[in-house]
């Protein structure tokens, strides 16, 4: 009884001080770029204009496309307080759209300073999912496989970062499953509450969403799409979750399920 009652309270001060650091770092207000393994720009290196930059992701072959005049709704975030109107929004419909968009700002090198930020249900409070002059990947265009639910003894799904938990819920009760973690509102991305962490009522329980993640498919700053998990690239793995979009793009996560109880107290 004295070992497990130690175990339960070790694991619980560990999840409580990642959530704590996690809420800390969203009081952070600075703005990061994306592609920080960039060097920072030099004054005596050749600027590139604007307007030369804008017409140059005109170049970049997508499935998508970019938006460069309605874009004026990606300078407001759920929290009201940042407004940072972006040159560009990115609708893609393909993992690649979103690599070939990074890989070709980065391959500019410093004599650009174009962002990038990956923008959800657009919930974030503290400007994270703004860029100001950059480009806002608008992931709810992205158009990757289905949700696919696989069952068995360790159930989990296969999802896009783009999809709304709502509709992963509705797949998995299909099956008689449902995912171990929510947040306490269901009409956000994947991605997003990721990135954020994820609590809920339920984080007491089974932790927050990040705690009950298998794999992910990630693009990163450079544009490479990079898949991580536990033992694979574990480092890029630990760096995203929760890592407020600074270290990459989630554009698939695997999720854990279990049985979907036949009936719950709502409060």
């Amino acid at each position: 009884m004295g070992s497990f009652s130690y175990s339960f309270f070790r694991l619980k001060n560990t999840i409580f001080f990642r959530i704590f650091m996690i809420l800390f770092l969203s009081s952070i207000t600075h703005r990061m770029n994306l592609c920080s393994n960039l060097p920072l720009a030099d004054p005596s290196l050749p600027n590139l204009g604007s307007s030369y930059v804008l017409s140059s992701l005109k170049t970049i072959h997508l499935d998508g496309h970019f938006n460069f005049d309605n874009i004026y709704h990606a300078a407001n975030d759920f929290g009201n307080r940042h407004h940072y109107l972006p040159s560009a929004i990115l609708h893609p419909k393909s993992v690649s759209d979103i690599s070939s968009t990074i890989k070709h700002i980065f391959e500019m090198g410093p004599a650009t300073e174009l962002t990038i930020a990956a923008r959800g249900h657009g919930h974030s409070v503290q400007g994270q999912a703004q860029a100001h002059r950059g480009v806002v990947v608008n992931m709810e265009s992205l158009q990757a496989p289905k949700t696919i639910v696989h069952t068995g003894k360790m159930p989990y799904a296969d999802v896009s970062g783009g999809e709304l938990w709502i509709n992963i819920l509705h797949e998995s009760l299909k099956h008689g499953l449902a995912p171990k973690s929510w947040t306490d509102y269901l009409h956000l991305t994947v991605g997003g509450t990721l990135s954020n962490a994820g609590i809920s009522g339920q984080a007491f329980r089974h932790g927050p969403q990040i705690n009950n993640v298998y794999q992910l498919e990630v693009v990163t700053g450079k544009g490479d799409i990079i898949t991580c998990s536990e033992t694979q690239n574990a480092d890029l793995f630990y760096g995203v979750l929760g890592g407020l979009g600074q270290f990459g793009i989630i554009t698939r996560a695997r999720i854990s399920l279990e049985p979907a109880p036949k009936m719950v107290k709502c409060f």
